[in-house]
């Protein structure tokens, strides 16, 4: 801090910013050091499309609960109704080790019906809950 004694003889004190510039410097350089120039990668396996396109025959070991926009519920095809959903879960997933599930919904049903599927699996049992979404055209 420096002092300047002006005309009319009182101090007059100001401050010496060049060492705060300096330590602004070494921090920037100490930041740009640490800082790692190359971003980590993550190794994705993107699924290829398949040259076939003839219907897929399902697995009977998988599970999978359709919900379309007007409201209809089926597993694996087979009809249900909103109430006895989480009931006909509880009973495949009793006998199962494979607590796997797959949703698939109609893409123009709101979140919260969605939602209401995957708690009523929860609650009936099941671990893991896959989405199957359908692309829009």
């Amino acid at each position: 801090m420096g002092m300047d004694l002006g005309k009319k003889g009182g101090a007059m004190a100001r401050i010496n910013i060049t060492p705060y510039i300096d330590i602004l410097l070494v921090l920037l350089i100490i930041f740009m050091v640490i800082t790692p120039i190359r971003q980590l990668d993550l190794k994705v396996k993107v699924p290829q499309a398949s040259a076939d396109t003839g219907p897929a025959e399902v697995d009977p070991s998988v599970i999978v609960v359709s919900y379309n926009s007007r409201g209809d519920i089926s597993i694996n095809g087979m009809d249900q109704t909103l109430g006895r959903l989480g009931e006909e879960l509880w009973r495949i997933y009793s006998e199962r080790s494979n607590k796997n599930m797959f949703i698939s919904a109609s893409p123009d049903l709101p979140y919260g019906d969605v939602v209401r599927i995957i708690d009523i699996a929860k609650g009936a049992g099941v671990g893991d809950i896959g989405l199957i979404i359908e692309e829009i055209q």
